[in-house]
């Protein structure tokens, strides 16, 4: 079976944007799916990462370096 991964960048720039309390535009982040976890996205934006998770809820990654 395969897992797809999808993730509208706009969309994920407004939830970062309500979460931050400052306007994220959608151009600006990188979204990629969380190994860590099924079904979340880390996000990179102004040298900091977040981490969605599946119900919407964002938080701060604060883990420096993840082994490749």
């Amino acid at each position: 079976m395969n897992i797809v991964y999808a993730a509208e960048k706009p969309s994920i720039a407004g939830v970062l944007s309500e979460y931050l309390h400052h306007r994220v535009p959608a151009q600006e982040i990188q979204v990629c799916d969380n190994p860590d976890e099924t079904g979340s996205f880390l996000i990179e934006w102004d040298l900091h990462r977040y981490v969605l998770s599946p119900d919407g809820h964002v938080e701060s990654d604060h883990v420096a370096a993840r082994p490749e």
